[in-house]
């Protein structure tokens, strides 16, 4: 029996700090707070998916360094099945600071994570999956590599671009959007990729490149899901109190599929990712207040 969902992006260690405001240039602000925790954005997913009793893998690559150990030893907490590579190098590194509002400043380093490669992925351990669950590396070189397992690879795709939307152009993602079952992005995300189309307009557009499914996180007034039969929806979020917004899009992927595996429709499992990262946002850092379990 293969896993249900197995995750492939790049593995940070983040090291959140809690401060009064984000500084301008030229600015001293004081930090009220330093947390240092494993991240990754389809790890966080992974991890997510792992607490709600979802059978679980990822590939990925870490330094031969303390925070490699680290992120080995939390999947191995979070009864996360790996296929890592480690090399002499620097684990990939991410330096967030939060305000009091829960908004975000991210720096990125990405130490070792440039290194992955074709020939480091277990292809056996993803075909017998059911999701492959992607996220971004820094480098085209992991784009493409992307690209190639994505037209190698039986499972059917999860995407969440993240900073590619930022950093490349509609037409260096179309390969992967074409292939997604499902694609997540952030509104942001969504204008930055589509050049400020709204989440309708910017949904249909994915979904006529070949997604066959398009999830919009709005981040306070909960998200927007479409999919090729026509039905579409704008779901409430979960009202609650905002700690941090780290990792929110990472647990609403979590929600969505965890929905999306259980057989439910795109309604139920956008309201399920909504769940999800309320959970998550009450909490600093991207996995702390992940939930165990959830029962429909």
């Amino acid at each position: 029996m293969g896993k249900e969902v197995i995750g492939l992006g790049a593995l940070n260690y983040d090291v959140l700090y809690a401060v009064e405001r984000i500084a301008k240039g030229g600015e001293e602000v004081g930090i009220l707070a330093v947390k240092k925790a494993p991240g990754g954005s389809a790890a966080n997913t992974i991890v997510a998916l792992a607490r709600l009793g979802i059978d679980v893998g990822f590939v990925g690559i870490v330094g031969n360094d303390e925070e490699g150990e680290l992120i080995l030893e939390e999947f191995r907490k979070e009864g996360v099945e790996t296929r890592l590579r480690k090399e002499n190098g620097c684990t990939g590194a991410a330096i967030a600071f939060v305000d009091a509002k829960g908004e975000r400043a991210l720096y990125i380093l990405p130490g070792v994570n440039d290194r992955l490669c074709m020939e480091h992925i277990d292809m056996e351990f993803i075909d017998h999956a059911k999701f492959l669950h992607m996220s971004s590396f820094v480098s085209k070189e992991q784009l493409d590599m992307q690209s190639e397992l994505t037209s190698r690879v039986k499972a059917k795709l999860s995407f969440s671009p993240g900073m590619l939307c930022f950093n490349y152009k509609l037409e260096d993602l179309v390969e992967l959007i074409e292939r997604s079952e499902v694609i997540f992005l952030s509104i942001r995300e969504l204008k930055s990729l589509l050049k400020g189309e709204n989440y309708e307009k910017g949904a249909e557009r994915l979904l006529n490149i070949g997604a066959k499914i398009v999830s919009v996180t709005l981040g306070e007034r909960g998200c927007y899901v479409a999919d090729t039969t026509g039905e579409s929806h704008l779901i409430d979020a979960y009202p609650t109190d905002v700690v941090d917004t780290t990792g929110a899009g990472d647990a609403f992927a979590a929600g969505f599929l965890f929905g999306l595996l259980r057989e439910k429709g795109i309604y139920e499992s956008g309201r399920t990712g909504n769940l999800v990262a309320s959970f998550c946002i009450r909490e600093y850092g991207c996995r702390k207040g992940l939930p165990y379990k959830l029962s429909f």
